[in-house]
């Protein structure tokens, strides 16, 4: 039994990892850990081939089916700018699809952005963000979200889920139940959103109203809500966000993920041990940790420790990863083979040709 909640408790995380190669102390750790899935970052990524070898041989050792992760929405967030080419923002996107009539634009990004990680070997990008532009949080969203009103955002998001749908590359929106009206980052701090419930059900959670049964995953964020029921608590440990609004008011049957754990976030209100419990018994189905070995292990720890001592959470663990198991083998089974040279060149011209088409109706349409 032990060797089984070993595995239970490891297929509840994605984890991150230090460099362009697989050293022996990741090879340790990962076997111990066998974790859901890998994401990767810039400094992770000089080209495919390399990208491909690291994730081949880290998900050699995850869990079968394993996520490959990467956050390329376009614009100021794209792990493959440098690799393959600049991809335009989901904001410069929305606007010239709305300038021009054309809103075939938004499902080509998702088209483009999905063969692009499945280029290097991702079968998952973590996007769209459906925040709101509200003018509060303009200066830390910036051009990541694609409209100030859930109307624009879920228009743009409908096709650039189908684009990634279309090559099979899973997406996740982003962040649950809305930044727009912060005004700090959560990677440093706990955003405190002063929105009432009724602003957020109408206007912040619309685009996952819309889009519920279209969104393959969901990531929740680490903002506080302090004038709904959730009080202080940041929504990526609160069983209101998750459990009552996000699942049984709103019916999301899909894959719940924690934005990154050692963010500021949620690392100022609770040592991570505590988070990763915490959230887990919120709802949480996936933890995400992106960089420290220490605390991914300390996390494994925390919740095998907890699930030798509980039968409760024994019992929530294995229900858990019995469903992502399912999950997975949907999602995520299959790896896409590498692109030619040709190949890869005319996909980074195709991109380059995307992104100067969107600059020149922008140019041409002013704000």
């Amino acid at each position: 039994m032990t060797l089984n909640l070993r595995r239970a408790v490891g297929s509840l995380l994605v984890v991150g990892l230090g460099g362009m190669e697989l050293t022996g102390l990741e090879r340790a750790w990962l076997r111990v850990v066998r974790p859901a899935g890998i994401i990767l970052f810039r400094r992770n990524i000089a080209d495919a081939a390399q990208t491909r070898t690291l994730l081949e041989g880290a998900t050699a050792l995850c869990a079968a089916d394993s996520l490959r992760c990467v956050d390329v929405e376009g614009g100021t967030v794209d792990r493959l700018r440098d690799a393959l080419a600049p991809m335009p923002s989901a904001q410069a996107v929305a606007r010239a699809a709305v300038a021009k009539g054309r809103p075939g634009l938004a499902q080509e990004h998702g088209e483009l952005i999905a063969r692009g990680v499945k280029a290097f070997g991702f079968n998952t990008t973590l996007a769209p963000v459906l925040d709101l532009g509200q003018p509060e949080s303009a200066g830390v969203m910036g051009t990541r979200t694609a409209g100030d009103n859930a109307e624009g955002v879920t228009t743009y998001a409908r096709g650039f889920l189908a684009g990634l749908a279309k090559h099979g590359v899973v997406g996740c929106g982003k962040h649950f139940p809305g930044l727009g009206g912060g005004v700090c980052d959560s990677h440093l701090d706990t955003p405190a959103i002063n929105r009432s419930w009724q602003e957020i059900w109408r206007q912040d959670l619309a685009p996952y109203r819309e889009l519920g049964r279209q969104l393959p995953m969901v990531m929740v964020n680490h903002a506080a809500y302090p004038e709904t029921k959730s009080g202080e608590l940041p929504a990526s440990v609160s069983a209101y966000w998750m459990s009552t609004v996000l699942r049984r008011k709103m019916g999301y049957k899909g894959i719940v993920f924690s934005d990154d754990l050692e963010m500021g976030g949620v690392l100022k209100f609770l040592p991570i041990e505590e988070a990763a419990l915490t959230a887990l018994r919120a709802g949480t189905d996936l933890l995400e940790i992106c960089h420290s070995p220490e605390l991914i292990l300390r996390t494994f720890e925390a919740l095998l420790a907890e699930a030798e001592r509980s039968a409760v959470f024994r019992k929530l663990v294995a229900g858990r990863a019995a469903r992502l198991g399912r999950a997975r083998v949907r999602l995520f089974g299959g790896v896409s083979k590498p692109l030619s040279v040709k190949q890869f060149e005319a996909l980074r011209a195709r991109v380059l040709r995307f992104g100067e088409t969107v600059k020149k109706i922008n140019e041409k349409e002013p704000a």
